[in-house]
């Protein structure tokens, strides 16, 4: 049986490391079961350095799948999957009404207060449909969040300073700091991965609610 490649849009060995994890856990849905070969490209973003939003993440992962499906057809490469990797900020603010107990807006700044996460986005195209997937957030505190947003900071240099190490991006990385280690980068980007690749590893089910829906609007 041919190999089926993955090609991912880093060289970074945590979204590498997350894509064979992924690969190990979601592999066996898939029938028959392809032995799969993965392909490490550096490819950009579009994005700035450290994305603050969640449309800014999205688009980041997106574009850098997209990057390596252009690739793939320009020189012929026989690559079945292309895995964009994102991470960043998303920022929000709460209104009186979001925040349990709190009656009086004056408690609040004008905006609403502002809450920082770090999130891990992943997307993942077989070249014709792709989809989106995501860990969850952490919150960043707002001294780290200042230096980022305000001061222009990436994120990777940031968080070796605020933790006093050097690297932390090519290990446990943001996230690994901010839970004490107790969920690492490639943790995160495990999970956005399984999830963006739910929709192929688990087609019959995506299909039969595709189906479902459109009986239902008929």
């Amino acid at each position: 049986m041919p190999k089926t490649i993955i090609a991912i849009g880093s060289k970074r060995g945590p979204k590498i490391d997350a894509v064979k994890a992924a690969l190990e856990a979601f592999s066996p849905s898939f029938s028959p079961r392809p032995e799969f070969e993965l392909v490490a490209i550096e490819v950009q973003s579009g994005v700035s350095h450290t994305p603050a939003s969640c449309a800014e993440l999205m688009r980041g992962a997106r574009q850098r799948a997209e990057a390596l499906a252009h690739m793939a057809r320009k020189d012929g490469l026989p690559w079945s999957y292309f895995v964009g990797l994102e991470g960043g900020l998303d920022v929000i603010h709460e209104s009186a009404s979001s925040v349990p107990g709190l009656h009086n807006a004056a408690d609040l700044p004008a905006k609403g207060r502002r809450r920082v996460f770090l999130e891990s986005w992943a997307y993942v195209s077989d070249g014709d449909r792709g989809h989106y997937g995501r860990s969850g957030g952490i919150e960043l505190p707002e001294s780290l969040a200042h230096e980022v947003l305000e001061n222009g900071t990436e994120l990777a240099a940031a968080i070796d300073r605020f933790a006093g190490a050097v690297g932390i991006r090519d290990r446990q990385g943001a996230w690994g700091v901010l839970s004490g280690d107790l969920i690492s980068r490639q943790e995160a980007f495990r999970i956005a991965v399984l999830a963006a690749f739910a929709p192929f590893y688990n087609e019959k089910m995506y299909r039969a609610a595709a189906v479902g829906a459109s009986t239902s609007d008929s």
